[in-house]
């Protein structure tokens, strides 16, 4: 059923690179199952590519650009931005791309890890256990993309990160305790970058009668062209508010919880104590 919805649901990138990639192979003269071999994939693997049944993951672009890229081989590997991004929610797709390029982000997450910074694992089972629920050929192309953000990280030049989350976050398991452990594990080491500040707000925080993130989550983003924007998703609903007056209204209230979150010390002592609990 799913491989059924993708050809009607495929983008333009994916039915670009399955025109293409037929065409080089018969042209080469290689059938299905040759041209899987030598890439390392099966012969259905490339008959569903062919036809968008299942559009190619980044490895299989990346396999496609090797073994018969040729002069096509410039096209392959620039649709590898297009192709994840196409693989994104639609209502992210368009963030999706200025985040990429963000000079400035920062984020407050009040249920869930952010996705710039989740885990193979937690992603996989945070999607998995999601309703309503996916195909797993769907679910692995959602993680595939959330995974694929993470070279923001290491992007040249750095962009600087701000990542707030609700103490609840860092305490609420997806698939297993070992999952929420590694994942502790992987925003420890993520902290520590030079370009990435990482914050928890307390549970207990309200207990001091000021409590500035009850509007729910939210992220400030600077773009390329240093114009502000905010950007925020609620039930399977996206808004991306550019209006001077709104971001600057949203950016001071960030700028409370940041101001009521621990400090980036207190907060990685907290996540390296949660990371090495057993449960």
């Amino acid at each position: 059923m799913a491989r059924a919805e993708n050809k009607t649901t495929a983008g333009g990138t994916a039915h670009l690179v399955a025109t293409l990639a037929k065409a080089r192979r018969e042209q080469m003269g290689l059938s299905q199952e040759q041209l899987g071999k030598e890439m390392g994939f099966t012969g259905s693997a490339v008959s569903a590519m062919e036809t968008c049944a299942q559009p190619a993951s980044d490895q299989m672009l990346v396999k496609l650009k090797e073994v018969i890229g040729g002069e096509l081989a410039p096209v392959f590997e620039e649709a590898r931005k297009w192709m994840l991004l196409e693989k994104y929610p639609k209502r992210f797709r368009g963030f999706a791309d200025m985040e990429a390029k963000a000079v400035t982000i920062c984020s407050y997450q009040t249920h869930v890890v952010d996705g710039l910074f989740q885990t193979d694992g937690y992603a996989r089972a945070l999607i998995g256990g999601s309703y309503p629920p996916v195909s797993e050929e769907k679910r692995e192309e959602l993680v595939e993309a959330r995974i694929a953000r993470r070279r923001l990280l290491d992007r040249a030049p750095a962009p600087m990160i701000e990542l707030i989350l609700e103490e609840s976050v860092l305490r609420r398991p997806f698939g297993s305790w070992e999952i929420l452990r590694g994942q502790l594990r992987s925003l420890a080491e993520d902290a520590r970058r030079d370009n990435v500040c990482v914050q928890v707000l307390p549970m207990d925080r309200g207990l001091r009668g000021a409590y500035a993130g009850d509007r729910g989550p939210m992220q400030l983003v600077v773009t390329e062209e240093h114009q502000h924007v905010v950007y925020m998703e609620i039930e399977d609903q996206s808004l991306l508010i550019s209006e001077p007056v709104e971001v600057s209204q949203l950016t001071h209230r960030y700028a409370k919880i940041r101001a009521q979150a621990l400090s980036p010390d207190d907060s990685l002592d907290l996540i390296e104590r949660l990371a090495g609990e057993e449960r």
